[in-house]
């Protein structure tokens, strides 16, 4: 079933509750500081169910049409078109929604690529195909929370303070399954989707037993509250003087569960510390998740490359030979991530038996690049941009007035381009530099995948290392010691 933009609206009326600070936001569809957002995941949707897009959108299995990012590929012509339609997906919102509804979805499709990943007795593999048949059939959003809040990672304090640890953990198990409580972060466009899958990404310790849970929980179950962090659309005028803020804040929440019920059938690691984040990367999960990031990435980049351009030309700058040049230099760094995401396909691996996967050291050299080089690029605009941005009128009211209007379009005018387009251009470009939103962009674009060690030690874990020391190895053995260096030896 492929769900249009009004179901998928409908389903967000769910009863889920919300926090903005002290404020409780009941329907996140109508209320002013997300609606608009709300709308985008809608469109989402509406892309993915037309018939124009099938192709690049859709898949067919078991006699139904599905959303691509369900699709365990076999092929290397698969991997393409799970790529194109990550891409597809990526520039509806122009690389602003990270965890849009392909990113969870392809962890949990690569997770099911490979059951054999979750044995028996503390894993549940049938839940978990179960889960992905769930999500594909009805077409979920789903997104998740996956790491234990920052001050958890000294539990001694807690204790000192006979205060309970705030990692959420199982705190009892019934028949009819477990009992969860406590904080997870950081549950990145929750506020507009269906379901949060609850797990561990980053190694816990063996005796972490019961934070080991993994599981998945309706955005509207009982005990569970989501507190957003400030919402980019607070004191926002217009969307044309905010126009990425105005519709693609995908929101960032802490999850806080107060005794919410997991049923057993939702439950897929229990009880081993190391199985929880195994599960990962002992299957293609962690590479099909990450490949979609470096897309979305992708697709950012694009819009950054064109921003930069058409700043040039406003300012007359592109007829500078040094800006020019800066100019290539900016287009080759947008042709590396291209070559990067092109790169993990064909050089695809066959794994697991039966399936293919993304090249994943390829694509964790990918998502090194990317976190290292946003603010790089970001710099660059704001160079192009100089104070130009400071030059503009405070919003777009100045045209209300005719005086004023008059003496905008009289003065703020170039032989490059009117004062309306100019205004406009110079809002865009702000609004990716220097507000709230594009702080918080900058923000996550180095850490969404995890502190730079981390996906260091990914890099590292799938590097052939034997192959690597046999180049030296086989170099050596291919000359000899010198006869006068024999003789020194004996």
């Amino acid at each position: 079933m492929l769900r249009t933009g009004k179901e998928h609206l409908e389903s967000l009326r769910d009863g889920r509750v919300v926090y903005v600070g002290g404020e409780r936001i009941d329907d996140v569809t109508r209320h002013p500081w997300f609606r608009e957002a709300a709308r985008t995941v809608a469109g989402l949707y509406d892309l993915k169910a037309d018939p124009a897009n099938r192709d690049i959108l859709t898949y067919e299995e078991e006699g139904h049409r599905h959303s691509i990012y369900f699709m365990r590929p076999k092929t290397r012509d698969d991997l393409q078109r799970r790529m194109e339609g990550h891409k597809k997906i990526a520039e509806f919102t122009y690389g602003m929604f990270g965890r849009s509804p392909d990113h969870v979805a392809s962890f949990v499709t690569g997770m099911a690529m490979n059951p054999s990943a979750l044995p028996a007795p503390h894993a549940f593999a049938d839940n978990l195909l179960n889960y992905h048949r769930h999500i594909r059939d009805n077409d979920v959003y789903v997104v998740y929370a996956v790491l234990p809040p920052q001050a958890a990672r000294n539990p001694e304090f807690y204790v000192k303070k006979n205060i309970p640890v705030p990692s959420l953990r199982v705190v009892r198990e019934d028949d009819d399954g477990v009992v969860i409580s406590g904080m997870k972060m950081l549950a990145t466009g929750a506020l507009y989707a269906n379901e949060i899958w609850i797990g561990n990404v980053i190694p816990l310790a063996p005796d972490q037993k019961k934070e080991a849970i993994t599981c998945a929980i309706p955005c509207n179950a009982p005990g569970l509250t989501l507190w957003s962090r400030k919402p980019a659309a607070v004191g926002l005028t217009s969307e044309f003087d905010s126009p990425l803020a105005w519709r693609y804040d995908e929101s960032d929440s802490m999850l806080m569960c107060n005794e919410v019920k997991v049923p057993w059938k939702k439950v897929f690691v229990h009880d081993d510390a190391l199985l929880a984040r195994d599960i990962y990367v002992k299957s293609p999960s962690h590479a099909f998740g990450n490949h979609q990031s470096n897309v979305r990435y992708w697709a950012k980049m694009r819009l950054l490359l064109g921003l930069c351009s058409r700043i040039a030309n406003a300012t007359g700058a592109d007829q500078v030979p040094a800006v020019r040049e800066k100019l290539g230099e900016m287009a080759a760094i947008e042709a590396t991530i291209a070559g990067l995401v092109h790169g993990q396909i064909n050089a695809f691996e066959r794994w697991p038996e039966g399936y293919v996967c993304f090249n994943r050291r390829i694509m964790y050299a990918g998502l090194e690049w990317c976190t290292q080089n946003y603010s790089r690029f970001i710099d660059e605009l704001r160079t192009l941009c100089g104070g130009g941005v400071f030059q503009m009128p405070a919003d777009v009211s100045v045209l209300d007035n005719p005086e004023l209007a008059r003496e905008f379009d009289t003065y703020w005018q170039t032989p490059q381009a009117d004062s309306l387009t100019r205004m406009k251009l110079f809002k865009l470009a702000w609004d990716m530099t220097g507000s709230e939103f594009a702080g918080r962009h900058l923000q996550y674009e180095k850490f969404y995948a995890g502190a730079s060690f981390i996906i260091r030690n990914h890099s590292y874990r799938e590097t052939d290392w034997a192959a690597f020391n046999g180049l030296v190895d086989g170099l050596m053995a291919s000359y000899g010691v010198p006869d006068k260096g024999k003789q020194a030896a004996e």
